[in-house]
This record gives structure tokens, sequence and C-alpha cells, in this order.
């Protein structure tokens, strides 16, 4: 930054005096943290707010470049994007998480060539026209859903001539994902729990009255009494399950995953139960590593909810396999594939298959343990990760199910996809 910077004393005295009537306006406002500090940022950067213009370049004084030093520091370490513009919205300085945030954000060129959102320019045309702050909201949809409440505060140039505007944004998507957890969390709980709460509470009134000296009876009610309850616990599980990954999908994971190692993992644990339905897994791994960036929890569930539906739903052999391909448009690629031999789906269904709580027989998935969650649960994990997911499936023909996850150390993470089909 101080490359760009021109100052003298007389520059910097007035600059300063300008981030104090910043700092002064925040303060006014109901001590609004996120504009103290842009008013502590402009107060740092000093002489080079109003400096950049008509003065040769002059030496600097050490207290100037302890000042400019400091700002960048302080800019640096801001976890939110900040951007200062000037009066013709042209960007004068980004912190580092501005320019992550917004690729196209370059010094010296237009606000509008970044960020195109006509709410957000409006408001710092207005904040420019007027000097009275403004907050507005701004939403992107690419890679992932995010919600930002944009402050845009007015610092005054030195010598008059306008004022040049500051963009706070305040990432609110956790906020919002933690909300509209807590209203789907009541929805689904509510309509999901009530059959196996309205049959358990038939079964304890039986259980008291006619039934109550009924040996018999009473251990053929008590055993459906656990089943139903397994079943709500079952349902309240994979339902903070997904509240917990939906609430955490903006943020792709960064940690090393062996995707083979989980993979082997699952296979042993899916065993028994698979024997006990008659079903036997087989894996089939290429040629590794199959090395992916992830978060191993996740990835296990991942593996684990194919593997456990193939077997509820698929016919007597599994397939579970592992390979790497190069997409001409996504890069390289590790694809992990769960085939099974069973009746498959009619295509009619495939596309709402990853919805929550969609069922292709409601009656079977329910007899079998289903809660009709664990391909939402896939889905939202995937995205996560920048995966995709598609399942392909004939009546008669089995199903398969292909996952393909970035390699690890590709430079570029495509969008998440938001539904199941083919590849």
């Amino acid at each position: 930054m101080s490359g760009r910077l021109r100052s003298s004393p007389a520059w910097t005295g007035a600059a300063i005096a300008a981030g104090l009537l910043g700092l002064a306006t925040a303060l006014a406002g109901r001590l609004d943290l996120p504009l103290i500090l842009t008013g502590l940022v402009a107060v740092c950067l000093g002489g080079w707010l109003g400096g950049r213009g008509r003065e040769a370049p002059v030496p600097r004084p050490a207290a100037t470049t302890q000042r400019h030093a400091v700002a960048e520091a302080l800019l640096a370490h801001v976890p939110d994007p900040v951007i200062l513009v000037d009066r013709r919205t042209l960007v004068v300085e980004a912190n580092p998480a501005a320019r992550a945030l917004l690729p196209a954000l370059h010094h010296a060129r237009p606000l509008s060539f970044a960020l195109r959102d006509p709410e957000v320019l409006d408001g710092v045309e207005a904040v420019l026209s007027s000097g009275l702050p403004r907050r507005v909201a701004l939403s992107t949809r690419v890679p992932l859903e995010r919600t930002f409440e944009v402050q845009i505060g007015a610092l005054p140039m030195p010598d008059g001539s306008g004022v040049s505007a500051l963009l706070f944004l305040r990432d609110l998507t956790s906020a919002r994902r933690l909300e509209a957890m807590r209203v789907d969390f009541v929805a689904n709980a509510s309509h999901e729990l009530r059959t196996p709460l309205a049959t358990l509470i038939g079964f304890i009134e039986t259980l008291q009255g006619p039934a109550r000296d009924d040996a018999q009876a009473r251990e053929r009610f008590l055993e459906i009494m656990r089943v139903q309850a397994l079943r709500m616990t079952r349902l309240i599980d994979d339902l903070l399950s997904l509240s917990r990954i939906e609430l955490r999908e903006h943020v792709a994971p960064t940690a090393v995953v062996d995707l083979a190692a989980l993979a082997r993992q699952m296979v042993d644990a899916q065993g028994p139960p698979a024997e006990a339905r008659g079903a036997t897994i087989r894996l089939e791994e290429g040629a590794g590593p199959f090395v992916v960036p992830g978060d191993s929890d996740e990835l296990a569930r991942v593996i684990e909810n194919l593997i456990e539906n193939a077997v509820k739903y698929g016919g007597g052999r599994i397939s579970v396999g592992l390979a790497r391909e190069d997409d001409p448009r996504l890069g390289p690629r590790i694809v992990l594939s769960v085939v099974d031999d069973g009746p498959g789906i009619p295509p009619e269904h495939i596309p709402r298959l990853t919805e929550r709580f969609y069922r292709v027989d409601v009656a079977s998935s329910r007899a079998r343990g289903g809660t009709g969650l664990g391909l939402a649960i896939v889905k939202h994990s995937l995205n996560r990760h920048r995966g995709r997911i598609a399942i392909e499936s004939a009546v008669g023909e089995g199903t398969t199910v292909r996952v393909s996850l970035p390699e690890y150390g590709t430079a570029a993470l495509p969008p998440p996809a938001d539904q199941a089909g083919p590849a």
C-alpha cells in the first residue's frame, strides 16, 4: 500500500482530522462497532486519504511511515471485507478479506467492475452525495449463497472537494442459516415426530388399560414402542447432523483426507449389517492415492449413508469403487461410486431423491429404519466440499450413485451442485 501513497505533514494533519470526524460520526451512531472501526482505520491511514493528488512525493516522517504500517496491519487483520472508494467510486484500498470475496477488485478501478449489486452501488452513490451513512443488504449466489450487511460510511476529503466512502461488509450467513435451521428443525421435527409419538401414546394408554394384565400383549407392545423410540432418535440425530452441516455449508474444509481409508473403514463397518440382510459389499480401488480436501467425519457420513441405502434398498451385491478422472471443466477429481443390483428407481423420482424426507416408497422406507434424510445430508455435505452427486438407475437394473470431489492440490474449487442427476 505504501508504494502508492503520497503525503505531506499538512495533508497528514488534515486527513487525520477527516478520520477523526468519521470516527466521531460513528460514535454518535450508538457505538456501532463496524463504523467505529472504519473511523479508526481512517485515523491510521492518515495522510494518504487526501494526499493522493497533485503534490509531488516528499520524504515521509518516521511517524507517518509507522502510521501507514499500522494501517496496513489493521486492515489485514480485519476478518470482514473492508473497501475504500474515492468520490468517483474508484477502489482506493481493500483488505485481504475483500479481495478474497471479490477477486475482480483492483486498485484504481471502478467498484462496479467487481461488485455488481445495484442496491450497494446506489448506496455508495447516496453516501457520496449526501455524506450520510447507509446500510444495505448484499446476497451472493456463487459459489455459495451468502448474505452480508454492507455498512457504508462517508469520510470527508481533506481538500473539501467531497467525500470518499468506506464499505464494511458484515457476514450474516451463519446467523441467517442458524435462524433458518431453527425454523426448519421445529417444522420438520413436529411433522415427522407426530406419527411415532401418537403410536407411543396409544400403546401406553392400552398398557395402562385393557392390556394391563396381558403379558403377551405387553411384550409385543413394548417391542413396538422400542422401535418407534429408536426411529425418533434416528430422526432427531439426522436432523441435528443436517442442521450442523447447513450451518457451515459456506465454509469449505481445508484438511487433507484419504478417501480410500475412509471407504475401507465404512465397508468394514457395514459388512455385518449387510450380511444380516443377505448382501455382500466389495471394495474396488483403482490406482491411488485418493486424497481430497475435506472434513473426515462428514465424508465418512457421506460414504456410510450411501452404503446404508444400498444395503437397505439394493440387491445382494454392492460394489464400492474409487477412481480418478480429469474433468475438462472441473479439473482433477476423485470419484467414489456405490453400485447395487437392486430393483432400481423409477426415473421420475431421481431428481427429488436428495430432498428432505423424500421417499420413493414411504412405508418400505420407514419399515427399514429410513428417515428420508440420508441423501439430503449427502447433498449438503458435498456442497460444503464443492462436490457433485449423480444418481443413475433403471427399474430392474439396479442403482449407481457417483460422488466426485476435487483432488487435493487442485487450484480452483468449483461451485457446488444443487441437484442430483446424470453427471
